[in-house]
């Protein structure tokens, strides 16, 4: 089997999670061809150890499940859920063009309104573009003919209104926002693997 995930340890720099351990942000090429451009890898360990302590805790009822069947659903969490890809299917990974370099993530401070956290990115041409995200960092959409690298500026909770003016998020409301213009987080695929600690 191709050695992908020793490849990816040793070139991409990882995401810290205290519950799911590193989580690498890559592109995926599966055996068929399918090409995926956001996917984590991430500790099967961990995952495993997740859910037999979720199991474990809400079926001695110390859980926060009030649910009838906590079992089922736990299970249905962690089964059901998500998008997965086999490990065994993966032909190739390399570095995705859609996560964010950790120097500028590390720059993007808290929430900016409750579950909202919004940001402006300025280029190295002086353009500037809203970000914005309600929970998930690992991934984003970007702009045509840009990448990260063209990221200059982080202007934390901050958007770009309708001409072309950066603006504070806490100077408005944030239903008076319009996210339409944001750049928002996009969908990745998870490939739980073996030796991520």
């Amino acid at each position: 089997m191709y050695d992908f995930i020793n490849e990816i340890k040793n070139t991409i720099e990882p995401l810290k999670d205290n519950i799911y351990g590193p989580l690498y942000r890559c592109s995926l090429t599966l055996t068929d061809g399918t090409f995926l451009p956001c996917a984590v890898l991430q500790s099967r360990e961990r995952l495993v150890e997740l859910a037999k302590r979720r199991i474990k805790e809400d079926m001695g009822r110390k859980g926060t499940l009030n649910v009838p069947d906590p079992y089922g659903s736990i299970v249905s969490s962690f089964v059901s859920n998500g998008n997965r890809v086999n490990d065994y299917e993966v032909r190739s990974a390399t570095e995705s063009k859609y996560a964010i370099p950790l120097s500028l993530l590390s720059q993007i401070h808290g929430e900016t309104t409750m579950g909202w956290t919004g940001w402006v990115f300025k280029m190295k041409d002086g353009k500037v573009f809203s970000y914005g995200t309600t929970f998930r960092f690992e991934f984003f959409q970007l702009p045509e003919n840009y990448s990260f690298a063209d990221v200059v500026e982080v202007i934390n909770h901050s958007f770009v209104d309708t001409s072309g003016a950066v603006r504070s998020l806490r100077d408005i409301r944030p239903w008076e926002q319009d996210r339409s213009g944001v750049f928002r987080e996009r969908v990745y695929f998870i490939c739980a693997v073996d030796g991520l600690e």
